[in-house]
């Protein structure tokens, strides 16, 4: 019998510290940017501070913070053997800008990663996952500014020197090519209504956040040279079609595709595309890059490929897209099924990303998202009766997303529920916070106590 994975391979779960923490202001935790938004992160709208009487669902979110130590037992029950999560930036510098970080915040990610691996889990961490200090979005109009360069340079010799011998998987900023669609939760900036400037915001924070990547991976060869440093994108933003043969839509699909690599090209490759100079020559935006920077870019690639793949779209020439969480949203596919978020099912569309790629880049691949966002509910019999999407591809590591239900980055919603563990908790925040077993959750463990031969089987059947 053919093998599908390499008996190395990581098969696992995903999830955001602000997403599933909760404990907002637990331990000296400051507020970031997820904590003023009451339907998501990757809304546009968000209060200025916390509101008296309106609701955050991350503030609670599902108390992973205190309920750790079960989740992850519980997920063990599946076979995991790695466990992906992120740092919550403002539980170990509040503002961003204390001069020391926050020993209380320190010690809860030391509990952390002890119990993963007391549980055989390898943590694979995402330094910055749509959750920047509040501090540093209202003071400095986040990334835009090169004066969170340095913070983050700071917060990654803090988590470098304290974990860099139990985390071996390091990823730099969560789907960092969505600053131009959801731009206040991946790169923390309110864009100008001028078309031109916003242009000149988008790149100059994507910059600054390529400079910031670079610096993490130089001090990573100095701190722990034996970790592995990549890069998070979402590949929902590249895996769009053109509506039909004609060439303006194919070619209008092959630059949105771009839009994506030009993140890709720059971490991994150390130099930007020659097409970004067009792109910035026509919004009449100049940006402040040093030659240092270029060249610190350059010299400081990273290793590997973390990715987010959850549907795909199509491009009709002349029409807007515009994207969320899940992506790009294009001309509706006929050939695919959607979900009740209008989320296009389309597994092929992974593999066409793997083979992409490998074909640019030749390095290794990590499926650190994936997943399908579905409403379940709890039948007589007490059990959570859902369907389960089931595919492998030849890479070192697969997360799914949200192996528990959590707070949907989206929309804020409970009901957008991924995990094999179900949460009782729903859209108003009301409930136990119980937790109980789904099918899907039985499905998830024979497809990791197989390695995944069970899906060569069901393809070949």
């Amino acid at each position: 019998m053919m093998t599908v994975f390499p008996t190395d391979f990581l098969w696992g779960g995903a999830i955001a510290a602000n997403q599933a923490e909760g404990a907002w202001q637990t331990d000296g935790k400051g507020p970031s940017i997820a904590d003023v938004t009451t339907h998501g992160i990757g809304k546009s709208e968000h209060d200025k501070a916390v509101v008296p009487g309106h609701y955050y669902p991350n503030h609670e979110a599902i108390d992973f913070y205190h309920r750790y130590a079960t989740d992850l037992t519980l997920m063990a029950g599946m076979g995991f053997n790695c466990f992906r999560t992120s740092i919550a930036w403002s539980r170990l510098y509040p503002t961003g800008e204390e001069d020391t970080p926050n020993e209380a915040g320190l010690a809860y990610y030391d509990r952390l990663f002890a119990k993963m691996h007391e549980l055989g889990m390898t943590p694979i961490v995402t330094i910055s996952h749509y959750e920047t200090p509040l501090a540093l979005h209202d003071k400095y109009g986040g990334w835009t500014s090169k004066k969170l360069i340095p913070l983050y340079e700071k917060f990654c010799r803090t988590i470098f020197t304290r974990y860099g011998h139990v985390v071996p998987y390091w990823m730099t900023f969560n789907e960092m090519n969505n600053t131009h669609t959801i731009w206040y939760a991946a790169a923390a900036i309110d864009l100008a209504d001028d078309p031109d400037e916003r242009v000149r915001q988008t790149f100059q924070a994507e910059h600054n956040m390529y400079v910031a990547n670079a610096k993490a991976v130089q001090l990573a060869k100095q701190l722990m040279p034996q970790a592995h440093m990549g890069i998070m994108l979402s590949l929902s933003q590249a895996a769009v079609y053109p509506a039909t043969c004609a060439p303006a839509d194919v070619f209008g699909a092959m630059q949105m595709q771009r839009r994506t690599w030009v993140s890709a090209d720059v971490q991994l490759k150390g130099h930007y595309p020659a097409f970004v100079t067009r792109i910035l020559r026509d919004h009449h935006a100049t940006l402040d890059v040093t030659d240092d920077e270029l060249a610190l870019i350059a010299e400081n690639t990273s290793e590997f490929l973390g990715f987010s793949y959850y549907r795909s779209s199509t491009y009709k020439a002349g029409m807007g897209l515009y994207g969320d969480t899940g992506g790009v949203k294009g001309a509706p596919n006929p050939y695919l099924e959607a979900t009740d978020w209008g989320w296009q099912i389309d597994p092929l569309g992974l593999r066409w990303m793997c083979n992409l790629v490998q074909d640019r880049y030749g390095c290794p691949m990590m499926v650190v998202e994936n997943g399908l966002g579905m409403k379940d509910t709890v039948a007589p019999d007490g059990r959570i009766h859902d369907p389960a999407i089931k595919d492998g591809c030849n890479v070192i590591g697969y997360t799914w997303w949200g192996p528990i239900d959590i707070v949907s980055a989206g929309d804020g919603q409970m009901s957008k529920r991924y995990g094999f563990i179900y949460v009782d908790k729903d859209d108003a925040g009301n409930g136990t916070l119980a937790r109980a077993k789904k099918d899907s959750f039985d499905t998830y463990q024979h497809i990791i106590e197989t390695n995944g031969e069970c899906l060569f089987e069901e393809a070949q059947s």
